[in-house]
């Protein structure tokens, strides 16, 4: 049987928060018995953006995440919820609208922090998938119709397919080392959880200082194999996706017509913006 999957492009998510809004909209004051009761039209709702902010002017990038239900195959709500909660086997996870009464406690269930608390309805509510709206023939959760740069995507397939569509497209879940098998899969996930190293490439050209395009740029970091990049038309160059706490580097920059530069960093807990590397005869 195909399970349902939400696969979300972070490099697309422009934070027009259309996915969020459309939530509300189907969720606040409607009530959809055996999904859900009537969502509160005040406080955080079921999907939410969050920003990443990486690098320092002059090179910033900034990246939204959605977050949402992860539909976990191993759900440590549905464990706490004792019958409150519920995995289907299309793989989505429900909150019983009447099971769950009073049940504030599975609040603290969720590792993700995307369960809501309804006071007026004395209910733990999260995004369900829309299955209101699947299950009577829709193709898609509103989130994916709304998305302007469809970003966001809904996939239903059997776990061997998803499995291998992860694995050759490099989608990613949040927090992997908590074991809850999230289905919701995200597509440059780099840009939120990894650093970049950058920086900008000069040379005195006719006794003006002008940006260098198509210097070769190597960076070094230990364990690792050498990556390279050319700087573009603005001097400009980054290598993303590395781990926090890579420790040490080496960026040498070469050009056939203007010298080379080497220096060394750290990379730590932030990216690393290394300003203009002025190359020398």
């Amino acid at each position: 049987m195909g399970k349902w999957n939400l696969i979300i492009d972070v490099s697309l998510c422009e934070n027009c928060s259309n996915c969020a809004l459309a939530a509300k909209d189907e969720l606040v004051g409607n009530d959809f018995p055996g999904y859900s009761a009537p969502h509160a039209a005040q406080g955080p709702g079921v999907i939410r953006i969050e920003r990443h902010v990486r690098g320092a002017a002059p090179m910033v990038d900034v990246a939204y995440v959605p977050r949402l239900c992860n539909h976990c195959d191993d759900a440590p709500c549905v464990k706490a919820g004792q019958g409150a909660v519920n995995k289907r086997d299309d793989g989505i996870v429900i909150v019983d609208p009447v099971a769950a009464k009073g049940r504030r406690d599975l609040i603290a269930s969720c590792p993700y922090d995307v369960m809501v608390w309804n006071d007026e309805q004395q209910l733990p509510q999260t995004w369900f998938f829309d299955a209101h709206l699947l299950d009577a023939g829709a193709g898609a959760p509103r989130c994916v119709g709304v998305c302007p740069t469809q970003a966001i995507t809904a996939l239903k397939c059997d776990d061997a397919a998803m499995d291998a569509m992860a694995s050759a497209e490099g989608l990613r879940p949040l927090r992997p080392e908590l074991g809850t098998r999230p289905r919701v899969h995200y597509r440059n996930l780099h840009r939120a959880d990894h650093l970049f190293v950058g920086g900008s490439v000069t040379a005195h050209v006719n006794g003006r200082l002008e940006c260098v395009s198509e210097a070769e740029v190597t960076l070094e970091v230990d364990g690792r194999a050498p990556a390279r990049a050319r700087s573009d038309a603005f001097g400009d160059f980054r290598f993303d996706g590395l781990p926090p706490h890579s420790g040490a580097c080496q960026i040498t920059v070469a050009h056939p017509m203007f010298g080379s530069a080497q220096l060394r960093a750290v990379v730590a807990e932030t990216s690393l913006v290394l300003g203009e590397i002025e190359l020398q005869p």
